[in-house]
Parts: C-alpha cells; sequence; structure tokens
C-alpha cells in the first residue's frame, strides 16, 4: 500500500487556472454561446472567493454584455447544483448593485444582467451532453399548482473526452483539457502515480 494520496482536486484547480486567462475564458463563453466576441476586455471578471454558504466560492464568473455568467467545473455530479447557483447568484448580484443599492427602494426598474449557469462536468460517471437542473425540483411538495417564487436552472455540459464534439471544436482550450484529464485517467488505470 503506498502513503501518496491523490488530490481529488486537481481537475477543478486546472480547470480554473486555465480558465482564469481572460483570452481562454472568452474563447469558451464563444464557444458555448455559439457568438464572436473578439475583446477579452469585455469581460468583467465578478468571481467571488469563499464569500457564500459554508466557505464555497464559484470557480469563474464574470459579465460580458448583458449576461451574467457562472460557470463552474464539477467531478462530481450532485442535483444541489441550482441551490448552489441561487447562493452564488445572490453574492454576486449583491456585490454588482452595491453602488446603487439606495435605488432598491426607488420607483425606477433596476436593470441587472441576465443570469446563464453552466456546469461543465468531467466526472467519472455516466451523464449525458447536456442536462437543465432546476431548483424547482427541489421543493418539498408540489406548491398545490403555484409557481415557486424562485427559480435557478443549471445547465450541466459533459466535457469528458469525446463527449460534447461540437462544443470541442468550437473552444480547442476545453477540448484540450479534456483530453489531458483522459491521459490522466487512462495512466492512473495503469497504475501510474499522479
Amino acid at each position: 500500500m503506498n502513503d501518496y494520496k491523490l488530490n481529488t482536486k486537481y481537475k477543478d484547480r486546472l480547470f480554473r487556472l486555465i480558465f482564469n486567462d481572460r483570452q481562454k475564458l472568452l474563447e469558451l463563453y464563444n464557444a458555448v454561446n455559439e457568438s464572436n466576441y473578439t475583446n477579452p476586455d469585455e469581460l468583467e471578471i465578478t468571481t467571488i472567493e469563499d464569500a457564500v454558504y459554508m466557505g464555497m466560492r464559484n470557480d469563474l464568473s464574470f459579465i460580458i454584455g448583458d449576461e451574467m455568467n457562472l460557470y463552474e467545473h464539477q467531478s462530481t455530479f450532485s442535483p444541489n447544483l441550482p441551490l448552489r447557483g441561487v447562493f452564488y447568484f445572490s453574492s454576486v448580484y449583491k456585490a454588482y448593485i452595491e453602488p446603487v443599492k439606495h435605488k432598491l427602494y426607488s420607483d425606477s426598474k433596476l436593470k441587472i444582467p441576465f443570469p446563464q449557469y453552466i456546469i461543465f462536468y468531467n466526472g467519472i460517471e455516466k451523464k449525458p451532453e447536456r442536462q437543465e437542473l432546476k431548483l424547482s425540483t427541489l421543493f418539498i411538495g408540489n406548491g398545490k399548482g403555484k409557481a415557486p417564487a424562485l427559480e435557478c436552472t443549471a445547465l450541466v455540459l459533459n466535457v469528458n473526452y469525446g463527449q460534447n464534439k461540437e462544443l470541442m471544436k468550437r473552444c480547442r482550450t476545453l477540448k484540450e483539457y479534456a483530453q489531458f484529464i483522459a491521459e490522466i485517467r487512462r495512466n492512473l488505470s495503469y497504475g501510474m502515480k499522479a
């Protein structure tokens, strides 16, 4: 028995390290949204560190155009991702409106960016290429036919090598990341140490 312990967070750290680069983050955004932004300076980074429940932090959040984007990397699947998204978005929106918070009580509408919550999944559990998770599926009961006062939708994209080929074509960096992780897994399966 070896005394080496594998750092199971390496994929998450690598993902954040790669996509903290504005050019690569813009490439990923364009690939996900099939858009053509070219200036990485248009990204307003809004990533929060240890700002919410139980010391969680979001991986990457940013505003571009009129959209607030929250990107998370996950190597373990959780149906609770939409609830985490609510916590993240709440913190990011609170920081966003801080300079004009007095307007919350005015009779004019505050304009806030449209939220998008994308999860990049690369765990070993088999998952579809694309799925939506909704906060409302976590609510106790069905509300007796009422619409919930709150909703958050997380779009989960499977970024394991061989999945989401069109997305990978549009984002070379994501494809290379998926290939690298697949190679690490292959080497570990042959008994190599990380």
